[in-house]
């Protein structure tokens, strides 16, 4: 038995586990899998799965490119379990495990369509220079009245006061404290998965919540954003309301970020490469937001995947429009926080809350790894609101799309395979959702053209 197979047997064992989740994060960051009862879970080998689950689309449809992208005959995935992901289940009536697995093909490659397998490339490409990303999301959500008629507007749920929060309550204690039983309820299940779960503040919008995760391993941070999203999902449930991670749920709101700060240190001794001892910043850390400025433009659907992504990217929302980067500037799209040596780094603001966030990480990265190899050159550190300046990304999914591999750079750093697949499902739901007529069309355009 191998060192990893006893300790997951030991673990299930401790903890008295009567069943199994096998997970797989697909493409959009949501959980795929099977329940399988513990005392089969060991015995029965790898489990396996369909690689087609991992090219659906957000409605369950499949590409016309489908076929194109995984094996006629739908081959299975190999799923093998990584130890440093059980956890449990603490919403559960019964004792139950959530263990992430990792993707291979039949031959015992990687399998290229696997979002964590994205990520593992590209935190491979900084192994392989003595290199270690460290990173800290932030991570935004609403709660939201529960609403099972996607015709009708969303509204924030009622707080213990009995009342809806109408005001801009940014940072506000007494605010949160209208959802108490939530919060104490989310802070209980972090705890039982073992979460990293930080700071917890009120945000702009109304019921809007932002929770900050402690500094650490990029892809152990990408697995805790992973369990988080539903952690939050099921919390919400608990209390009878939905929490929603849209990018921008309310017209009249503002919209939800995945914030990434991002740090790099030298694997042997920790040091942080984008800093002096005296604490001017390093040419590494230049390369790298000039790493940012150049290739976000083409990677831009990874961080806003969704036809609602591009709602939140908009001037006056207090998100980026542009590739500005700044100093402590919250108006710009890499801010670089006030702090200690040890502690400089850059904050990615361009990723929405809806974001898969295995690609969020390895996008970002990706980025900054190419900058700092190419020796590129930012542009100087932006003076003022960048919010009036002119608009620089995507205004929409097919638009980012077409923008995906314009680099021979991006194409050897993302498998081309993962490329083709991620262009034809997200397409393939730009075009579906075009398809719909909507009321703004019904109210302005029907008798008026």
């Amino acid at each position: 038995m191998s060192t990893d197979t006893q300790a997951i047997k030991d673990w299930l064992k401790q903890h008295q586990i009567s069943e199994v989740e096998v997970l797989v994060p697909d493409m959009t960051g949501n959980a795929r899998g099977k329940f399988i009862p513990a005392h089969q879970f060991l015995e029965l080998g790898e489990p396996k799965l369909p690689e087609s689950i991992m090219v659906q689309s957000v409605t369950g449809e499949y590409s016309d490119e489908h076929w194109d992208l995984v094996e006629p005959t739908d081959t299975d995935m190999i799923l093998k379990p990584d130890p440093n992901t059980m956890r449990l289940v603490p919403w559960a009536r019964e004792p139950t495990a959530q263990i992430i697995h990792d993707c291979y093909k039949q031959d015992g490659e990687p399998h290229p369509l696997s979002s964590r397998n994205v990520l593992k490339r590209v935190l491979e490409l900084y192994e392989a220079e003595g290199l270690k990303p460290v990173v800290a999301p932030e991570v935004e959500f609403f709660l939201v009245d529960r609403n099972t008629n996607p015709d009708h507007v969303l509204i924030p749920p009622k707080g213990r006061s009995g009342r809806r929060e109408t005001s801009r309550l940014s940072y506000s204690i007494d605010a949160v404290a209208e959802f108490e039983d939530f919060v104490e309820d989310m802070y209980d299940y972090a705890e039982a998965q073992n979460l990293a779960v930080d700071t917890l503040i009120h945000e702009n919008g109304a019921a809007q919540m932002e929770i900050n995760f402690l500094h650490g391993d990029a892809m152990d941070l990408a697995d805790q954003v992973f369990i988080f999203k539903r952690t939050i999902r099921e919390t919400a449930h608990k209390h009878g309301i939905y929490a929603t991670f849209m990018a921008k749920p309310m017209q009249n709101e503002c919209g939800s970020a995945l914030h990434i700060h991002q740090s790099i240190v030298q694997a042997d001794t920790g040091k942080n490469i984008f800093a002096e001892a005296d604490g001017t910043h390093t040419p590494a850390f230049l390369s790298y937001i000039a790493g940012l400025q150049r290739y976000t433009p083409e990677l831009i659907a990874f961080y806003a995947p969704n036809v609602n992504s591009y709602r939140r990217l908009a001037p006056d929302i207090a998100a980026p429009i542009n590739l500005c980067w700044g100093l402590d500037n919250r108006t710009t799209a890499f801010r670089v926080p006030e702090s200690s040596t040890a502690a400089t780094r850059v904050e990615n603001r361009f990723p929405g809350a809806d974001t898969n966030p295995y690609l969020a990480m390895a996008a970002t990265l990706a980025s900054g790894y190419l900058g700092m190899k190419g020796k590129l050159t930012p542009t100087e550190p932006h003076q003022g609101t960048a919010n009036e300046d002119e608009v620089e990304i995507a205004r929409s999914l097919e638009e980012g799309l077409r923008s995906l591999d314009n680099s021979p750079e991006v194409r050897e750093v993302f498998d081309p395979l993962f490329l083709k697949a991620f262009t034809a499902v997200k397409r393939d739901e730009f075009e579906e959702f075009n398809r719909v007529i909507s009321s703004w069309e019904r109210e302005h355009l029907l008798l008026q053209v």
